[in-house]
């Protein structure tokens, strides 16, 4: 597997609250995680940071060459929840920290198939020569209000509220996860990233941004991308290929 990834504080916010991680596994099984804290800098940044390292640690411990969906699935669901569990509980215990939380997309790259586990608004794209499809389904009020009609997409993209997430890790005692498994072909990316990313890049300018192949460079456009269109938040892409 090719990793390409890069993450930006851009050219509005103090610091960089977003994390990420990457690696392989035996068999040549690639897996990332992403995060966007929230919760004022030093909690934003802390609950993306320990989320990461708790899901890492946990994907790195127990993952098993072989593994079929119901255990990749319990998986990273598992350290999801652990992580949740984990900012809760700095939070509940240190005022500094309270109301802290994290968005997460967690990622396994297995062959010919990707799992993947999201809380809140950061996604997961797979682009191919068909275009830029999006997997996960945000947890937001705005995606909310898609899924009812009363806002169309283009409404979407302006709404004050834009950024008002209805899941994160760390704000509850527990935590719904979502989970998803799709195809993964030779000619497919899976780009995983943060609303950083989205909210200043149109999925046509990802696509133009990663058609030429020059896989090791894509990360760095996409961000650059952001960044030139404003670089309103922090930034963060991560790009898995075979």
């Amino acid at each position: 597997m090719k990793i390409s990834a890069k993450t930006d504080k851009g050219r509005v916010r103090p610091d960089n609250q977003d994390s990420y991680a990457v690696g392989e596994m035996t068999g040549g099984v690639a897996w990332a995680v992403v995060c966007d804290g929230m919760g004022g800098a030093a909690g934003g940044y802390i609950a993306s940071t320990e989320s990461v390292r708790i899901i890492s640690e946990r994907l790195a411990s127990t993952y098993r060459p072989g593994m079929n969906e119901i255990s990749v699935k319990n998986m990273l669901l598992s350290a999801i929840n652990a992580a949740n569990a984990n900012i809760h509980d700095i939070s509940a215990t240190n005022s500094e920290f309270s109301g802290m939380g994290t968005t997460v997309v967690a990622a396994i790259v297995c062959e010919d198939t990707v799992y993947i586990a999201h809380v809140g608004d950061s996604r997961a794209y797979i682009i191919n020569s068909d275009g830029v499809r999006q997997l996960t389904r945000d947890h937001s009020l705005v995606q909310n209000l898609l899924d009812v009609g009363k806002l169309s997409p283009n409404e979407a993209k302006e709404h004050p509220y834009k950024n008002v997430i209805t899941r994160a890790l760390g704000v509850d005692e527990t935590v719904e996860a979502d989970f998803c498994v799709e195809s993964f072909s030779e000619s497919d990316a899976l780009l995983i990233c943060t609303d950083g990313l989205t909210n200043f890049v149109s999925t046509d300018d990802i696509l133009k941004s990663t058609a030429d192949g020059k896989f090791y460079e894509f990360a760095e456009r996409l961000v650059t991308a952001a960044n030139n269109n404003g670089g309103g938040d922090n930034i963060t892409a991560v790009v898995i290929s075979h």
